[in-house]
């Protein structure tokens, strides 16, 4: 009888193994909801946009956009792991932003709780000001700021993201104070940039593309000037020790089977990898990279040594 039980309970597992098989086969085999943890307008919607026709050509099935914004990306984070874990719902995902913001306060989630299964490209960072703008040149601006510290007026894409960690890495390296000013997005960042309610905006290399001849671009915070605007200088060109950027990828709730979470992340890898995709990123600004679940540990852990180190350095979080 025992012998009997055992058989029926391995072939009982056999059985839905072969299910889960066959489901994730055919996965995915309705619309996908794609949630966006900012407003529309910044990077990470416009990486879904550009996404968008891609999930359809490989598997014939549709991307629900949806937008959540609130506390630079928090609001949406912090209810990931309420979802549905069956791979029909995911979440875009930032860095250094899942990292800085539970190192300084309760945010609702933890950077561990965030289960990533992808990065598929990152956003260098970069000073812009309005086109018409009296400061011509990263030098014409420092020394604005150091002559009235405080005075410099910048927007950025929510506190504790990219934008904000290189503003205060950057007031550091150069000796200067200025003052940032947090936006729900780089959507709303650019708006106020535009309209002039602020000296410049902390954006990124895909900002420039987006607004062209509207902005003068100062600096980027590259090894090297980006091949899209050539004419844009990077930091260290100019004397500045700075390279630095917002990386954005793909998470699931964390109780997704494991199965799930791989047809997911072969799935983006599979759209990250299409030539004309790549191209299209490109042309916007982004900088391409392949983090799929194999490497995601190593990244991550190497990712929180950084962050939580500039973190304390730039007094973000108090060392415990």
């Amino acid at each position: 009888m025992k012998h009997f039980i055992k058989l029926f309970a391995t072939g009982a597992a056999l059985l839905a193994a072969a299910v889960a098989g066959l489901a994730l086969a055919a996965y995915p085999e309705k619309t996908i909801n794609y949630i966006i943890a900012f407003g529309p307008g910044g990077e990470s919607d416009i990486s879904a946009r550009l996404q968008e026709p891609f999930f359809k050509k490989y598997t014939g099935q549709t991307v629900a956009i949806q937008y959540k914004p609130g506390a630079g990306g928090a609001a949406a984070w912090s209810q990931l792991n309420n979802m549905p874990p069956d791979g029909y719902t995911i979440m875009g995902t930032n860095l250094p932003h899942i990292i800085l913001q539970p190192l300084e306060k309760d945010v609702g989630y933890k950077t561990d709780d965030i289960t990533n299964v992808y990065w598929f490209h990152y956003t260098p960072d970069a000073i812009l000001v309005p086109a018409d703008s009296p400061y011509k040149t990263l030098k014409d601006l420092v020394a604005a700021a150091k002559k009235t510290p405080g005075a410099l007026t910048f927007s950025g894409s929510g506190t504790n993201t990219a934008n904000h960690l290189a503003q205060q890495r950057f007031d550091k390296v150069a000796g200067i104070k200025t003052t940032y000013v947090p936006f729900k997005g780089t959507g709303a960042s650019n708006t106020a940039l535009l309209g002039k309610q602020v000296t410049g905006s902390w954006g990124y290399t895909t900002v420039q593309m987006q607004l062209g001849q509207q902005v003068r671009c100062l600096a980027v915070a590259m090894e090297q000037r980006h091949p899209q605007i050539p004419d844009c200088p990077t930091f260290k060109e100019q004397g500045y020790d700075l390279v630095s950027g917002a990386y954005r990828g793909i998470a699931v709730p964390k109780s997704t089977p494991k199965e799930i979470q791989r047809a997911v992340s072969e799935l983006i890898g599979k759209i990250n990898k299409d030539p004309e995709f790549i191209k299209k990123m490109e042309e916007n600004g982004f900088a391409m990279i392949d983090i799929g679940l194999d490497q995601m540990q190593t990244f991550m852990d190497q990712k929180k040594k950084e962050y939580e180190t500039i973190a304390r350095e730039m007094g973000i979080v108090k060392t415990r």
